[in-house]
């Protein structure tokens, strides 16, 4: 029996509870798991999962404390993250293969997914990630303005002091792992559009994007010329073609 065209609930995983809604049918392709930045939550999605409901399953989620998920008391670090998707997708039966969506920090929660569960991964497309030197490298060269509201926003993802320290944990692990996706199609999307990047900003922007075509022998970088940062809103049609791309290769 086929599935309703869309599904929310709160699913129980232990300690708290994960807001879910899961758009179209299991017709036997990947399921498309969405995960959003750092302190957004499955809203940053809503526009775009509908379209690529009619080509296979598509889950959005809010991460513990954010959107209509309560707070966990697990460290907000991508490691726990990933075990907390992990057991999700378990509650909801959703089996692998999967076709991971990562935006900003999304992306480097979906990274690191694939590179402990490998086998579970069809592919991924990371929309504008954040790259795991980005406060070494890209903070540097920004306005103070722009650093001092990039400092100030590791308050909305969880309660617990020490939030800005687990953030750069995340990376520090995402970097790690960093070669062991091996073969797993990758697509790299860019914004060739974002809002306060001087022109060096934007270069060097670009060029620790192309860095990530390293992750795996099967990448590939896209730019999206007119979107900011928030590509899936500005230029969708750029998201729902790469996962096509890869469904299609599936």
């Amino acid at each position: 029996m086929k599935k309703d065209l869309e599904r929310e609930e709160l699913v129980d995983i232990g300690s708290f509870q994960v807001y879910t809604k899961i758009f179209g049918r299991d017709e036997g392709s990947p399921t498309v798991i969405m995960d959003a930045g750092y302190g957004d939550y499955s809203k940053a999605w809503t526009e775009i999962a509908p379209s690529i409901a009619k080509c296979t399953r598509v889950l959005i989620y809010d991460r513990a404390g954010l959107g209509k998920s309560t707070i966990s008391s697990n460290k907000r670090v991508s490691s726990e993250m990933v075990k907390e998707l992990r057991m999700l997708l378990g509650k909801l039966h959703l089996t692998p293969p999967y076709i991971f969506v990562g935006h900003s920090f999304g992306g480097v929660n979906v990274r690191l997914y694939a590179s402990l569960y490998p086998d579970e991964v069809a592919g991924l497309i990371l929309v504008d990630s954040t790259p795991e030197d980005y406060r070494q490298r890209f903070l540097p060269i920004m306005p103070l303005e722009f650093q001092e509201a990039y400092n100030k926003q590791f308050i909305h993802e969880g309660t617990y002091e020490g939030t800005y320290d687990q953030f750069m944990e995340s990376l520090e692990q995402v970097k790690i792992h960093r070669k062991k996706l091996i073969d797993t199609p990758v697509i790299i999307l860019v914004a060739g559009k974002k809002a306060f990047y001087s022109p060096e900003a934007q270069a060097l922007w670009l060029r620790m994007q192309e860095e990530l075509l390293d992750l795996s022998t099967c990448s590939s970088l896209v730019m999206a010329p007119n979107s900011g940062h928030y590509i899936q809103r500005d230029e969708p049609d750029y998201v729902i073609n790469a996962i096509e791309r890869i469904l299609q290769n599936s």
